[in-house]
């Protein structure tokens, strides 16, 4: 999986670590899932495209539409 969350926070001037405060989660956190090491719950996920302003389908590419 991979994301689009770097692109969109620095559309926003946010840092990893405003990202987190705002979604409840630790910079780390934000780290692991710009690297697409982590997946996120749907609760995280909604979270973060709401403060982004997108969609879960925007902001997260699966691999599996990498291929088709």
């Amino acid at each position: 999986m991979r994301t689009r969350i770097k692109e969109l926070r620095a559309r926003y001037d946010l840092t990893q670590d405003d990202l987190a405060k705002k979604v409840g989660v630790r910079r780390e956190t934000v780290l692991y899932l710009e690297k697409g090491k982590y997946n996120p719950s749907l609760k995280l996920a909604h979270d973060i495209a709401k403060v982004l302003q997108t969609t879960i389908d925007d902001l997260f590419i699966f691999d599996d539409e990498d291929n088709q």
